[in-house]
């Protein structure tokens, strides 16, 4: 029997993607995980399929666009349309925790985050939208940050106020716009497109400093790639709150 839907996880071998995938497979989704490093992508799909996952796994770098093409090619020729993207895929070229260096943030900087947190997110999502468009409800998640909302960024009495990484912020904020703007084009349609922040979790990226656990910060990209027909589209959302862009 063919699985109901099926998602593709870009960076879904690891932390907030691999237990993205666990989360939605749980729910009786089948998951295609891109990985960087099939080695590592075949290890984590095996896990998930330890635990009863419906999984698979492709070899896919989100800075190079030849594979974009395979992406789609796999899809296309296994399943025919794509229900969920999930656009996990992310980098921090530059130390989120070592205080406001904006002035001397290098191009080098610049370029390498925001390769692969905003142009790599769009052209996935350009080169597999005509497969979403052939869902019954396709989801599209962008997984922003908080640290990208501009409005809490300028605000003194904000939490995140002092949290000042150009480079990242910027490329999340950004990937906000894209949100906006492609969830305005596809508004009549059944394609939802949303912003999710996770919260400050237990990864690589967020380190053990970290409040949350992985599996809590893995919930809003789960429920916006479940969203009913009457949820929202166009919204920056961390558990079921609406934060501002």
């Amino acid at each position: 029997m063919a699985a109901e839907k099926i998602a593709f996880i870009t960076g879904g071998n690891k932390g907030l993607g691999f237990e993205t995938a666990r989360q939605l497979g749980k729910q009786g989704i089948k998951v295609v995980i891109g990985s960087r490093d099939l080695e590592k992508g075949n290890a984590a799909a095996a896990k998930l399929k330890a635990d009863g996952v419906d999984a698979e796994v492709i070899h896919f770098d989100i800075t190079k666009p030849a594979d974009y093409q395979e992406a789609y090619r796999y899809l296309d020729k296994n399943y025919g349309r794509l229900d969920i993207l999930i656009n996990n895929a992310g980098v921090a070229g530059e130390d989120l925790f070592g205080g406001n260096r904006t002035s001397t943030t290098t191009p080098e900087v610049l370029h390498e985050t925001f390769d692969t947190n905003f142009f790599g997110a769009i052209q996935i999502t350009q080169t597999l939208l005509p497969l979403i468009r052939k869902s019954p409800a396709g989801r599209i998640v962008n997984l922003s940050s908080i640290l990208g909302s501009l409005t809490l960024q300028s605000d003194p009495k904000s939490p995140i106020y002092n949290a000042k990484s150009f480079a990242y912020d910027a490329s999340k904020a950004a990937l906000n716009a894209f949100t906006v703007h492609l969830a305005h084009e596809l508004r009549d349609t059944k394609i939802k497109v949303n912003s999710a922040h996770p919260g400050w979790v237990k990864t690589d990226m967020g380190t053990d400093a970290a409040p949350m656990e992985i599996g809590d910060g893995a919930k809003t990209s789960v429920n916006l790639a479940l969203l009913p027909d009457n949820g929202p589209t166009g919204a920056f959302i961390h558990l079921g709150e609406t934060l501002p862009w």
